[in-house]
Parts: C-alpha cells; sequence; structure tokens
C-alpha cells in the first residue's frame, strides 16, 4: 500500500520577508496574450517568488483548476502561492494561504479556519485597518492603491507615499505596495518602508516578463542595500 503525504513548504518570518519582494498578482486579460499559467512560468523563472491568484470572474471551478496548476509551477520553482478572497479555493487547492481584502472573511476567522502555517495577507489602507490585521494573526500586509492603476476601479484615491509611510510603522508585519507599481516607483515605495512591491500589469502585460522581472529585481536588490 502507497502512503500518500502531501508536501508543504515551511516558511519562517525571514523567509516571508525575502520571498515578498516581487510579488507576482494575476489577472484574467492582462497577461499579453499568452495566459495566466505561461506568463507566471516565465516571472517564475526570471526570479519571482510569490504569486497570487486574482480572478474575480472566473466561476468556483474554472478558479480551482488555475489554482491547481499555479501551486504546482510555484512548489517546481520554491515559490509561495496564494489566493485571493477564496478561502475555499485556497483550501481545496492546497495553496500556501490566502489574501484578504476588507470586506472578505476576517484574517481572525481565517486563521481558525486554514491549516496552521497557512499565509494570511490583508489589504489595508489606513492605520486602524494594519494594527486590526496583526491583532488577528495576518502574516503580512498589502497597502491598497498606492499610485492610480487600471487593475482598481473600485479604489477611487491612491493612498501616496505618505500614508504608506504610515501604514509601515502601524505594525512590525511585512507591509507591501500595490497599485500602479513600476519599476520607476518601485524605489520610493521601499525608502517609505515597504518590504516589497506587489506588481500586476507591469510583468503580467509585459512584452518580456522576464526581463520586466530583472529590472524589478536589480532596484529592489539596490534598494536593500
Amino acid at each position: 500500500m502507497k502512503l500518500m503525504v502531501m508536501v508543504t513548504m515551511t516558511m519562517s518570518d525571514s523567509d516571508l520577508s525575502r520571498m515578498l519582494k516581487l510579488y507576482l498578482v494575476t489577472d484574467p486579460v492582462l497577461h499579453h496574450g499568452r495566459g495566466v499559467e505561461a506568463t507566471c512560468e516565465i516571472a517564475l523563472k526570471a526570479g519571482v517568488r510569490f504569486v497570487q491568484l486574482r480572478d474575480k470572474t472566473a466561476s468556483t471551478r474554472s478558479l480551482y483548476k488555475s489554482a491547481v496548476a499555479l501551486r504546482e509551477l510555484c512548489r517546481k520553482h520554491n515559490s509561495y502561492f496564494v489566493v485571493n478572497d477564496r478561502i475555499d479555493v485556497a483550501m481545496a487547492a492546497r495553496a500556501d494561504g490566502v489574501h484578504l481584502g476588507q470586506s472578505d472573511m476576517p484574517a481572525d476567522i481565517a486563521r481558525s479556519l486554514m491549516r496552521p502555517d497557512a499565509i494570511i495577507g490583508v489589504s489595508v489602507r489606513t492605520v486602524e485597518e494594519a494594527k486590526k490585521a496583526a491583532k488577528d494573526g495576518a502574516d503580512y500586509i498589502a497597502a491598497n492603491l498606492v499610485f492610480p492603476t487600471n487593475t482598481k476601479k473600485d479604489i477611487e484615491k491612491p493612498l501616496g507615499l505618505d500614508m504608506v509611510s504610515r501604514l509601515a510603522g502601524a505594525s512590525s508585519l511585512p507591509l507591501v505596495a500595490i497599485g500602479g507599481i513600476t519599476p520607476a516607483n518601485t524605489k520610493l515605495v521601499m525608502d517609505a518602508g515597504c518590504s516589497g512591491v506587489a506588481v500586476v500589469t507591469a510583468i503580467m502585460n509585459a512584452d518580456s516578463p522576464a526581463l520586466e522581472v530583472h529590472r524589478f529585481l536589480d532596484i529592489l536588490v539596490a534598494a536593500s542595500q
């Protein structure tokens, strides 16, 4: 009789901060015709080590299939994989965790439902939300919409760098910046106190995702020195 063993990645605080340096968020449309999975594979080969599956329009079955495929890709490249919003899909696909918005399941409830080592991220826009995420057991927070972008149409006003700095000081959790992130403004958000950047369009829809990943990583390495 064969014993089936589920392999999971173990995580330390330093591992998570390192992986979050360049965080790829998928988009079901902005992939330059290559498809989400193929674009993610290019980015992972180039050095991305954290991927979030984000698709607000997919059916549950379609999202699950995508999650399983991306989970396998991330395992292959020793990278972390989380699902946006959908705790059920994250658990069913054996993802490393979930990323939650302010209208989703609270982080403490998600923590009680998921396995103990699951990664839980929370999008925040205020100091109060950042503090609550930390209190509720989140592993990292995301400054939600730093600069204008077409991928976040439900949020009217970008946070700006001053608020990013305030969010960075609100807790000891790693903070990633999301929304309009490009190589041109990456150093600005890192200087404001971020641990990393979450990128959608600049990588997913690039002519050469690998080249963009390398550009980001060069800036991120320089910013950490």
